[in-house]
């Protein structure tokens, strides 16, 4: 037996939909039909970015701080910030010095948010254009903010674009596609299509995950 010794398949935009349709039990036949398609792949993207945490659209970036400046505007593709160090430049030595997160209520609860010092919590306000609020204020304009941040999958704008996700969420994406098609064209499938979805979904997400060592040691003192 000869395999194909090939491993780029990656179906457009087009061919999900198609699969789609047809697990609903239609035709893709017109232009609207591919059009109403691509609106219902878009917010699927939104519900994706909701459910939770999708690893390949993790970016690490940085910010050069300004002294006395506390916030600083992201782009509006940013949905949340993983986690953030402070990155400070010593002799030529870069070290990077953790920095604890806060909720909006602990950040308005500071008393003077101006005192400067080097910044060691941060707040990511979620706005449409959305900002990070760190505290103390920094007292230099060297240091740098490096940060792990989620950010939007690319919209389905064309027929012939290719989905931004990696090789094992297609069959997630087939099966959520075909269910917001069905809540459309075809709702007396909308229930077995949603259940498919559903588990393809927690599959998919089961292998998203990051790996690292994990130990239990048991406390036996009496």
């Amino acid at each position: 037996m000869t395999t194909s010794s090939s491993t780029d398949f990656e179906p457009n935009v087009a061919e999900f939909v198609e699969e789609a349709f047809e697990r609903c039990g239609l035709e893709l036949r017109t232009g609207y039909d591919l059009k109403t398609a691509r609106r219902s792949i878009n917010l699927m993207l939104a519900e994706w970015a909701n459910r939770g945490l999708n690893q390949w659209t993790i970016e690490q970036a940085t910010q050069t701080v300004t002294e006395g400046t506390s916030s600083y505007s992201l782009n509006s593709n940013v949905i949340d910030i993983l986690d953030m160090v402070v990155r400070r430049t010593v002799n030529l030595t870069e070290t990077d010095i953790s920095m604890n997160r806060l909720s909006r209520s602990q950040y308005i609860n500071i008393p003077n948010k101006t005192t400067k010092a080097r910044p060691s919590q941060f707040f990511f306000d979620k706005l449409s254009t959305p900002a990070i609020k760190v505290w103390p204020a920094p007292e230099n304009s060297t240091d740098v903010l490096v940060f792990n941040k989620i950010v939007r999958m690319d919209d389905a704008d064309k027929a012939t674009n290719t989905m931004d996700m990696p090789f094992r969420f297609y069959p997630c994406f087939a099966a959520g596609l075909a269910y917001y098609i069905s809540m459309k064209r075809a709702p007396d499938r909308s229930a077995l299509l949603k259940q498919s979805y559903e588990e393809e979904f927690q599959r998919a997400m089961s292998q998203d995950e990051d790996r690292a060592s994990f130990r239990i040691r048991p406390y036996l003192r009496g």
